[in-house]
């Protein structure tokens, strides 16, 4: 078969380049931080099916494909997006990031090119987790909901410490429920613990597990 030649054999071996450099980005930085597996499930797949498309894409002539597939194939994605859930945006910058070295792997047509590049974003990410500290955060669901007024702010926060136990950082408000009498928090809190870091997203409500929590 014509498909089995010297550049489909290139393009497997940039493929396993792209695997290992996407095992260390997605499992040894992002996952020991937020430990979340969906995620990491999404961001390796999605890498797989936007390499291979874009390999397909470009034809018989592949080392001459303008940057236009991949700035289309960004484009369809960025309108796609997924709308089941929200993505916060950490998640959303290692997707964009992930979709990058698929496009840059598929196209480069030198292994140089493609060892320099890992390596600086490799470099980049390194620098940016380990000097960038992340806080942990929790979401609780709250039932006095007069605290949450500005000037009783000091008194909110005293007692959810009393009440979790933990130095709280932080207090961000989500959607209240004068109905029920309760109020969605997150907050920021100290901790060397990074097991149970959860990152949400707050804009006017709280995005939590449905298992959880519903949507205020």
């Amino acid at each position: 078969m014509d498909i089995l030649n010297a550049e489909f054999a290139q393009a497997m071996v940039k493929f396993l380049f792209l695997i290992v450099v996407n095992w260390v980005i997605i499992f040894q930085l992002y996952f020991r931080k937020s430990h979340r597996r969906d995620f990491s499930f999404t961001f390796m797949l999605m890498s797989i099916a936007i390499y291979f498309l874009v390999f397909f894409m470009m034809g018989m002539e592949r080392g001459k494909a303008t940057m236009g597939v991949g700035l289309g194939l960004f484009g369809i994605f960025s309108i796609m997006r997924y709308r089941t859930d929200a993505m916060p945006v950490r998640e959303m910058t290692y997707l964009f990031l992930i979709i990058c070295l698929s496009v840059v792997h598929a196209m480069a047509s030198e292994y140089i090119e493609l060892f320099i590049i890992d390596a600086i974003v490799l470099v980049a990410l390194l620098a940016c987790e380990w000097t960038m500290k992340i806080q942990p955060t929790k979401i609780i669901q709250y039932d006095r909901v007069e605290l949450v007024k500005p000037e009783n702010r000091e008194q909110l926060k005293a007692d959810l410490e009393q009440r979790t136990g933990l130095k709280i950082l932080k207090i961000d408000v989500g959607g209240i429920d004068f109905l029920k009498d309760s109020v969605v928090l997150r907050i920021t809190y100290e901790s060397d613990n990074r097991k149970y870091m959860r990152l949400d997203d707050v804009g006017g409500q709280f995005k939590v597990k449905n298992s959880q929590w519903r949507e205020v």
